[in-house]
């Protein structure tokens, strides 16, 4: 989700100070004016008319990427951002550095074990991607590749690779790669892991694998036309054609298939964004028909984990938004009277994730904002807690593959702490550091501040937000700040520990995380506090935590930046809208912004599965609700702050005519002499490069066009 190279004789760098040894004498701040005309899109009006209301898009055309005249459009607007951005090369370059100096090249992942095996990945300095490994026994054992994903992406422009599932005796894998950057639009291969060779069949579009433990049938997810995964399939390696075994009617709903971690089940699950169902077979007969575990119910999410002698099940309804945990008996699925309570619903209490291990039960949960883990005894006895003392973090439970265990692992981060991997011995309960994210040019966490604020928003309520900056910071208005979010799906919009910021940071810029409605970060209501018919709440809260940064002084409307990619794209325009007086510099990767023209369109990817995040349009009042606040609908003839738009020509999310069609509107209507800037990957897509190094180049262009837009030009 980012991208970008520049030239130019004089330095662009913009505002009023340099960095480093220079004094703060005023710069030269370059405006749209001083570069050569930027493209203009052709206006080919298209009229679209719903409820009684015309709305004319001038832009349309720019979907198809077919038509050689968007290709020219996309091309003519990359050499434009080239242009603009040459000034700042040598900037790129030294954030690259940074980046790469704050990050263990060659670097080896925590064995996890599994059926006998150590499994760990690898990196290894100037290589683009990982290599996956096992060891049979021990990590002194001799060392297997399974993947080596530099190998499979040579002559490649992008390469995912989707993940890998291992038969039950060990012999076969199945995994998922592509070629394009999509996100959706997987190949499925299956390759015989002890002579490398590539057996079987071969699946294009597929979504998700499970074995049978016959080691020789799999079960196999497929997506449709609009990138949903529909259908699930059976197949033996030597059988000519798969047998469908499932198929998910309902638009709104995916499903997916997975085997469980006693290795008894094989499941088929499928939910929408609100609704939940399961199926299941003993995984010892993949002939058996799938039994369902319990009939789907509007508004209500369950989901399955298998132990030996009952079933384990995280349900949420609307009564219980924060979800509950009842034991299940393995005959009785069915029958909710049979159910038990293993740990009850709580107003202040998300459950997060669970993991059953033969003896305990293992959940993340979200109190307050805050993580904390609970270990219960499934032969009775207390609760044991693992809680953290620092006012920002998070912490995950993280890579518990062994139904035996007694153990378990945990990685915490917070703004000024990097990742760590910890193991908690329940039966003692003790604690070991495992890894360490290393930092190999240096860091002192002590050199900075962390501090969580709560912001007012309009209707009273109080959003948080967390802030990392170094130890000295002056609260007089004259910091640089970026400011990032993203509010929606109830995704969380965790802290994190991040390398790449601290260019920023250093340069005495304040990094913000705001913890907005649409997310999940203060509980499930908060997510239903920001969707639908209440979308603007999250708009507001981001905005009222833009504002409480200014109030207080961390910095002011000429040095605040805000960043938000995909559905946080469509939250920077939306503000941008809202109140582009706010914001300096505005990064908008892979947006979506166009919400109202592609969630009429059926025929586009996630469209009909999104209804219960955005509402659906063909009903008047979501049509017109949505209208409201659509960014690409509401862009008006005012000055806007500037602007980097990023997009990628094979993105399955955010599909790339979105950035184009906004940018193009953008450019038409603005009155403003500031940067407008869009970056098509013409290689990738949601995701940006796929290659780490690619990936670094392109946040490092993020970097250079905000440290520019605010003066910082070293």
């Amino acid at each position: 989700m980012k991208q970008l190279n520049w030239w130019l004789p004089l330095a662009a760098l913009l505002i009023t100070f340099t960095s480093c040894n220079d004094t703060n004498k005023p710069i030269k701040t370059l405006k749209q004016t001083d570069f050569p005309a930027p493209p203009i899109a052709e206006v080919r009006p298209d009229t679209f008319v719903n409820f009684g209301q015309t709305r004319i898009d001038n832009y349309f055309w720019l979907k198809d990427k077919n038509d050689p005249k968007v290709i020219d459009y996309l091309q003519a607007e990359n050499r434009y951002t080239d242009t603009v951005m040459a000034s700042t090369k040598e900037l790129q370059e030294t954030i690259y550095n940074e980046v790469v100096g704050r990050i263990k090249e060659d670097d080896e992942s925590y064995p996890s074990f599994s059926d006998g095996y150590y499994y760990y990945s690898r990196t290894e300095k100037g290589k683009q991607y990982r290599t996956y490994c096992r060891r049979k026994g021990s990590m002194e054992a001799p060392e297997e590749i399974l993947f080596d994903l530099n190998t499979m992406a040579e002559g490649k422009t992008a390469f995912i690779f989707g993940g890998y599932s291992v038969s039950p005796d060990n012999s076969k894998v199945a995994y998922l790669f592509n070629e394009t950057g999509s996100y959706a639009e997987f190949v499925m291969k299956i390759r015989e892991l002890a002579s490398g060779e590539e057996i079987g069949f071969t699946v294009i579009g597929a979504a998700s694998v499970a074995w049978a433990n016959d080691n020789s049938t799999l079960f196999y997810s497929t997506i449709d036309e609009t990138l949903r995964s529909n259908r699930i399939y059976r197949r033996a390696l030597d059988e000519r054609e798969a047998t469908p075994v499932y198929e998910e009617s309902d638009t709104r709903f995916s499903t997916y298939v997975s085997g469980s971690k006693t290795k008894e089940y094989i499941f088929i699950g499928s939910a929408s964004s609100t609704t939940s169902e399961e199926r299941f077979i003993p995984a010892d007969r993949p002939q058996d028909s799938f039994t369902l575990f319990l009939p789907r119910e509007q508004g209500v999410e369950y989901s399955v984990h298998a132990h030996k002698e009952q079933f384990y099940v995280r349900y949420k309804d609307k009564e219980k938004l924060n979800g509950m945990i009842y034991s299940v008996p393995l005959d009785a699925h069915s029958d909710k009277t049979q159910w038990q309570v293993v740990m009850p619903h709580r107003d202040d209490a998300r459950i997060e994730g669970i993991d059953v291990l033969k003896d305990y039960l293992l959940v993340e949960r979200r109190i307050n904002g805050l993580s904390e883990i609970s270990i219960t005894p499934l032969t009775g006895g207390e609760a044991t807690t693992i809680s953290f003392p620092e006012p920002v973090y998070s912490a995950t439970l993280s890579g518990n593959p062994e139904y035996d265990a007694t153990t378990f692992r945990y990685s915490y981060t917070s703004l000024n702490r990097p990742t760590t991997l910890f193991e908690y011995d329940i039966t003692s309960g003790e604690t070991a550091k495992l890894k360490e994210q290393e930092i190999p040019s240096g860091f002192n966490p002590d050199d900075y501040v962390v501090e969580r604020l709560w912001a007012d928003a309009p209707d009273g309520v109080k959003v948080p937000m967390a802030i990392v900056y170094r130890k000295g910071l002056k609260r007089d208005g004259s910091n640089p700040a970026l400011l990032y979010s993203y509010g929606s799906y109830g995704s969380s919009s965790d802290v994190y520990f991040s390398a790449s910021f601290y260019s920023l940071i250093d340069r005495g810029f304040v990094f913000g995380i705001a913890q907005i409605r649409g997310g999940s970060d203060l509980g499930e209501q908060w997510y239903e506090d920001g969707k639908l018919m209440k979308k603007k709440n999250s708009f507001t809260d981001f905005i009222a935590c833009s504002e409480k940064l200014i109030n207080d002084g961390y910095t002011s409307p000429d040095r605040l930046a805000a960043m938000g990619g995909s559905a946080g794209g469509l939250l920077m325009g939306a503000v941008v809208n809202m109140r582009p007086d706010l914001y300096q510099t505005i990064v908008a990767q892979v947006p979506f912004v166009d919400v109202v023209t592609t969630m009429l369109d059926e025929t586009l990817p996630l469209t009909t599965g999104e209804y219960e995040e955005w509402g659906n349009p063909n009903e008047e009042e979501s049509f017109n609700y949505m209208l409201s606040y659509s960014p690409y609908d509401n862009v008006e003839a005012k000055e806007y702050p500037n602007m980097l738009i990023t997009g990628g020509i094979n993105d399955s999310q955010v599909l790339f005519h979105e950035p184009a069609k906004w940018t193009a509107k953008l450019r038409s209507l603005k009155t403003d002499d500031n940067i407008l800037l869009l970056h098509m990957n013409m290689d990738s897509g949601h995701g940006g490069a796929t290659g780490r190094y690619d990936g670094i180049k392109d946040t490092a262009f993020e970097f250079a066009f905000i440290l520019n837009r605010v003066g910082i030009g070293k």
